[in-house]
């Protein structure tokens, strides 16, 4: 039974929300507060977290900064900001995914349902097995892979990658020399049929930064337009 914390101030909603998960297999558990979401989370047990941004103590995206610095446990954040450029800063922040209120217990559901799938082991592509064993550490060139441990090192260097970053980066490494395309992508590190395009680019953006490139002078991270996208060992 997936644990789920919800944290929202407003008492009513986050009763409805609580009841709503409850009613569909989810063990819950709530705080209305940004100090109390960072207890329940360095307490461990959590699957996923619904994080309200309209926190009576903390804003909701140093909330998010702050349990990045002590989990990596999936968080769904709901905000009344819709704008891309919010969105965006979110994301990079570390969400997982996001919610615009107001919206219903079944778009909870399913951007929960999306998250847990993603955070699990991501299953083959059928007909397509992976070129190594996802639990062993890949090495391309100077970057170094480690599932396991959840670490990526460049150079001997430790890279601070987001849950995604790492997700969409050990997936590379395990295919490297191969192009991977979009579909593929969403399918397997998203495991979803469609998200907004800028989602992926973003992520790829963000690990050119940090595995020290641009996308106009490529190392690891070689685009071939119209196919997807390949790790490979500098030249």
């Amino acid at each position: 039974m997936p644990c789920v914390l919800v944290v929202e101030d407003d008492p009513s909603i986050r009763a409805s929300l609580m009841e709503i998960l409850a009613e569909h297999g989810h063990a819950v558990r709530s705080t209305g507060d940004g100090f109390g979401a960072l207890r329940e989370v360095a307490q461990g047990s959590l699957d996923a977290v619904v994080l309200d941004l309209g926190l009576p103590d903390l804003d909701g995206g140093d909330a998010l900064r702050m349990i990045r610095g002590i989990s990596n446990v999936p968080v769904v954040v709901a905000t009344a900001r819709d704008d891309e450029s919010e969105i965006v800063k979110l994301l990079n922040a570390g969400a997982d995914d996001y919610l615009v209120k107001p919206f219903s217990g079944a778009q909870l559901l399913a951007r929960l349902s999306a998250v847990l799938r993603r955070t699990a082991v991501p299953a083959a592509v059928a007909g397509q097995a992976p070129s190594a064993d996802p639990s062993s550490p890949v090495t391309v060139g100077e970057l170094t892979v480690d599932p396991p441990a959840r670490s990526a090192y460049l150079a001997g260097r430790e890279l601070v990658l987001t849950r995604r970053e790492f997700d969409l980066l050990a997936f590379l490494a395990r295919h490297a020399g191969t192009v991977v395309s979009r579909h593929r992508l969403l399918a397997e590190v998203w495991q979803e049929a469609y998200i907004e395009d800028q989602t992926i680019d973003v992520h790829v953006s963000a690990l050119r930064r940090k595995l020290g490139e641009r996308a106009s002078a490529p190392r690891y991270l070689r685009t071939v337009r119209g196919v997807g996208i390949k790790l490979v060992a500098p030249h």
